[in-house]
């Protein structure tokens, strides 16, 4: 029997339930949000869904499933919540950026990078998927790249210089990690019509199907068909 899985995306302004790439529920989330609260909202709003099993994408880094550092953009207790205990079903939790990146792989080396409230990046290759935190990188005027390519340098630089800060980073990003191509995701990507070779826009519904890729195993074998690094 093929595994259901809910996907749950959790963002800076909404947490998305997918139960398929078009079906859909959200909540607000925000800086009041903390894991009971989510926990007690997502009970609430899969009233009339069946599924075996949870993907969680976390705004956070994530280690071996288990989030490591509040979100910067949410309330606090994340850090060792016990999920699987608190939904009653298998849960897997991976950093959201990380999620979009596995619903976006096709192959090669791709790195898949994230334009949203700050910047966030991941790395897949063969089976390998490696989360990264390249929003932290130190950038100009002593500041963080993500400061720069997130909202707060949308705002700062207007959207015609902004769009030429991304593309350069991107384009140096590239090729200091020596990527076959790359993936431009977040709310943010939808903001270039046109994009450089080598450069191509993600879609809304890899979240989902990076969700349910956590869930894939080898043929014939309960063996993860992904090793998240």
């Amino acid at each position: 029997m093929k595994k259901r899985v809910l996907v749950v995306d959790i963002g800076g302004t909404h947490v998305k339930l997918l139960m398929s790439m078009r079906d859909e529920r959200k909540f607000d989330s925000g800086p009041a949000l903390k894991p009971r609260e989510m926990v007690a909202k997502i009970k609430k709003i899969v009233t009339g869904w069946k599924f075996h099993a949870i993907s969680i994408g976390f705004p956070a880094p994530v280690r071996q499933g288990r989030i490591v550092r509040d979100p910067k953009h949410l309330g606090k207790g994340w850090v060792g919540f016990d999920f699987s205990r608190a939904l009653g079903k298998p849960v897997r939790v991976i950093n959201d950026a990380a999620m979009q990146a596995l619903g976006s792989y096709r192959g090669g080396r791709m790195l898949f990078l994230g334009l949203g409230t700050g910047l966030g990046s991941a790395l897949a290759w063969k089976n390998n998927l490696l989360p990264l935190e390249l929003g932290d990188l130190p950038y100009g005027d002593h500041d963080i790249i993500e400061e720069w390519l997130g909202i707060p340098g949308l705002k700062r630089l207007g959207e015609k210089e902004w769009k030429r800060e991304v593309l350069y980073a991107v384009q140096q990003l590239k090729k200091s990690l020596i990527a076959d191509y790359v993936v431009l995701g977040g709310g943010n990507a939808k903001r270039f019509k046109r994009l450089p070779e080598g450069i191509e826009p993600g879609q809304n519904e890899n979240a989902f199907r990076g969700g349910v890729r956590l869930w894939e195993t080898e043929p014939r074998s309960s063996k993860p068909k992904w090793r998240i690094l």
